[in-house]
């Protein structure tokens, strides 16, 4: 695999839990497989005061703790840590900053090269940036220069626009890299190997044989002391506008002309701008809101969301959202879409279930409910990754009974073959200039489009309920009624192919 150009990565807000959880322990693990460039290194900003010792100290904890390649010293890595503090907010202390950069270029032969990463509160985005043009570091001749940045892409589609604005002011499109780490996983990438590269599936990848498809991604753990952030994001901004419509485009967009970043980013803005709308007074319709409560799970007492700390007792910020929507394109028309997300729910699990078309003649429906039975895909980003393909097939004896069947394929299985993190994936995809797993501005923009009206609606008309369901349970049953017929969600396991309600 090539190596990128070698380069400086700058990380604004470094003394954060980001870095030290995220940022560093993939770079540390791109280090041990040898991709990082032979001229590398890391000036962590921050307003926190600390050495480039102690910095070091403190990301060799982050390291040991979070690391996939835990295994042999980490010795030459921490030695291409620097740490330089200064007020990010101030733009006069800016030009100290330039002097220091600069010098470690000199000092580390980077050629130039510069990549800036936004850890930082969101107030910063649009601030950085501009004082980052005022030294004249946002463009050269002779090197790149990169800035990745951190969702949250903006509050609603005003801000996202703004933001968009301010961010093109300073830096091209092309340099900016605004980072979803759910692209990142191995799993999501393999969504377009599985489409494209088998014929057994994309001809089949269309309303004439699909049903419906379900994107369900939950965790077991609640906002986990996060509650004042929570409380200003709730789960249609913090997991549907962005991860879940994200995996929703790659599993309907049309096969892109090249494997590029251009092309492939192109097909997934076309589904984002295909979405039909969900009109403001039809939203209690399509989307189901809910919020965790006080319950026994796992034979222990939680406590519910509006319990914890830095949550206001009467709050209406939803923990789950079920939703129902249609892609109204040539390929999707008339095909229901289904979104479920939650908190403290009975396991963590993120996937995509395609359910196909029943078959046109029951011939082996002696029993009502094998009219019921469909193929199904599962696509199982996390936990236990892999596919599962479910199908029937006749119980042994006499007659025809029809018993579903499962084919899965983990990635567990292929042995020593490695699963990079999702940050280790796309840190490097960003030091190769490969947006590929990056979204755009137009992306964003569009998906914020779709969600706006629901976000309107739910603060216009207080009268939309919030379903309160049990912590450890799959959510309000309300949410049950939007899928058709006699239908329901499909209820993981986290093993892939274990069966029903294994974790309640």
């Amino acid at each position: 695999m090539r190596k990128p150009q070698n380069h400086i990565l700058v990380i604004f807000g470094a003394s954060g839990d980001l870095t030290k959880r995220k940022l560093i322990p993939a770079l540390a693990d791109l280090h041990k497989q040898e991709l990082l460039p032979e001229k590398f290194s890391v000036l962590g900003l921050g307003r926190t005061k600390l050495s480039d010792d102690q910095f070091r100290e403190n990301m060799k904890a982050g390291i040991s703790e979070f690391s996939s390649k835990k295994e042999g010293a980490f010795d030459d890595f921490l030695k291409r840590l620097y740490y330089y503090s200064f007020n990010t907010k101030e733009g006069s202390e800016y030009k100290g900053f330039k002097e220091r950069l600069l010098a470690l270029d000199k000092e580390t032969g980077s050629e130039g090269n510069f990549i800036f990463y936004l850890a930082t509160p969101p107030s910063m985005y649009s601030l950085v940036p501009r004082f980052l043009a005022d030294q004249g570091l946002n463009w050269s001749e002779h090197g790149f220069r990169r800035l990745i940045v951190e969702k949250p892409f903006g509050h609603d589609l005003e801000s996202a626009k703004k933001l968009n604005r301010e961010l093109l002011e300073y830096f091209r499109e092309e340099q900016i890299y605004r980072i979803d780490h759910y692209l990142g996983k191995e799993t999501v990438q393999n969504l377009l190997v599985t489409r494209f590269s088998n014929n057994i599936y994309e001809p089949l990848w269309n309303r004439n044989y699909i049903h419906h498809v379900e994107v369900t991604s939950t965790e077991d753990i609640g906002v986990e002391g996060r509650g004042g952030y929570y409380e200003e994001s709730g789960a249609l901004r913090d997991m549907v506008q962005n991860h879940l419509l994200l995996l929703t485009s790659l599993v309907a967009m049309e096969p892109p002309a090249l494997i590029n970043a251009e092309s492939i980013r192109n097909e997934i803005v076309k589904v984002l701008q295909s979405l039909r709308p969900i009109p403001k007074d039809e939203v209690e319709k399509y989307v189901i809101r809910g919020q965790y409560t006080e319950a026994q799970m796992r034979g222990k007492q939680v406590r519910g969301y509006r319990k914890e700390k830095g949550v206001d007792p009467k709050s209406r910020v939803e923990t789950f959202v079920a939703m129902k929507f249609f892609i109204d394109n040539w390929r999707w028309a008339g095909v229901p879409f289904y979104i479920r997300t939650g908190k403290m729910m009975p396991t963590r699990v993120t996937e995509i279930v395609i359910h196909y078309q029943p078959t046109p003649h029951h011939l082996f429906a002696d029993d009502p409910a094998i009219i019921r039975q469909q193929n199904q895909l599962v696509i199982r980003i996390q936990p236990d990754e892999g596919l599962l393909l479910k199908f029937g097939m006749k119980v042994p004896g006499a007659g025809f009974r029809v018993q579903d069947v499962n084919m899965d394929f983990h990635y567990s299985e292929l042995g020593d073959t490695y699963l990079p993190s999702a940050y280790e994936r796309l840190l490097l995809d960003c030091m190769l200039g490969d947006p590929t797993l990056y979204s755009r501005g137009d992306a964003v923009e569009a998906a914020w489009k779709f969600i706006d009206p629901i976000l309107q609606a739910w603060k216009e008309q207080p009268c939309i309920k919030v379903h309160g369901y049990p912590a450890g349970s799959w959510g309000p049953e309300e949410s049950d009624d939007l899928i058709e017929g006699n239908m329901t969600w499909r209820y993981p396991c986290k093993n892939l192919s274990d069966g029903l309600y294994c974790e309640l």
